[in-house]
């Protein structure tokens, strides 16, 4: 191994060290976005917004689906797992005394108050449902979840399976139109699919708004639903350090 390349900054270090791709890596680690939301937030053009999107994607930081809302357009995700393994390679490879160490998987959301949060979906019949059940579970009671739909229709069987090989049962659960919720107060409103997105109303007290750009699992096989609960749970857990971090700054 030559001298340059032993001493070259490990990848992570490279990409997030530019000015541009860490405020990329920052609005992403907040929600799923699109270009021209980017652009907007950035003030940077689209083209070179797109770049460096793309170097983030070619290492794996950030992925990118399709807009069930609108197929000309595309959400970023980034990946907050792949990038807690890249910052802990990082400090192991400048020295062994810094193997950085992520926290502990947050089970339990220390808040100095009630902390309520409403996850929307379409039909309210699989992600917005699994998330709410996670959220609570995760949180050990913690923080109180809710689940509504703009179009809601049955909670789908497959929803109901993947959830009961966690513990969790969701048949006294109900469909919910997301005007049952209207004039309610919520500190997180978490959009789980991109057409609720556009219609998603206000509500008082300007909660925190956030979304995940979810494909719906019952548009594609059975196994789609466990990928669909693995996402969430991963996604939720890291929620929690946010919502335990923000609640202790109130």
């Amino acid at each position: 191994m030559s001298v340059r390349s032993a001493y070259a900054p490990p990848l992570f270090v490279q990409l997030a060290g530019h000015p541009l791709r860490w405020r990329l890596l920052a609005e992403l680690a907040n929600s799923d976005r699109r270009v021209r939301e980017l652009t907007g937030l950035l003030g940077r053009p689209q083209n070179l917004v797109s770049y460096h999107l793309g170097r983030l994607r070619s290492a794996g930081l950030v992925s990118m689906r399709r807009s069930s809302a609108d197929g000309r357009d595309s959400y970023y995700r980034l990946d907050l797992g792949r990038c807690g393994e890249a910052l802990t390679g990082t400090g192991a490879a400048l020295h062994p005394g810094l193997r950085l160490v992520p926290p502990p998987a947050s089970d339990h959301a220390a808040t100095a108050r009630p902390v309520r949060v409403l996850f929307l979906c379409t039909g309210n019949s699989s992600r917005s449902q699994m998330a709410e059940a996670l959220l609570v579970h995760l949180s050990g009671g913690a923080v109180a979840a809710y689940s509504a739909g703009s179009r809601p229709k049955p909670i789908h069987q497959e929803a109901v399976r993947v959830m009961d090989a966690r513990g969790l049962d969701l048949r006294g659960n109900r469909s919910k139109h997301l005007d049952e919720f209207l004039g309610q107060r919520f500190d997180y409103v978490i959009t789980l699919c991109d057409r609720v997105r556009e219609v998603c109303p206000e509500f008082p007290d300007s909660p925190r708004r956030m979304h995940w750009s979810m494909a719906d699992p019952a548009s594609e096989s059975d196994a789609a639903f466990d990928r669909t609960a693995a996402e969430l749970e991963g996604r939720i857990r890291f929620l929690l350090h946010t919502i335990e971090q923000e609640s202790r700054q109130l």
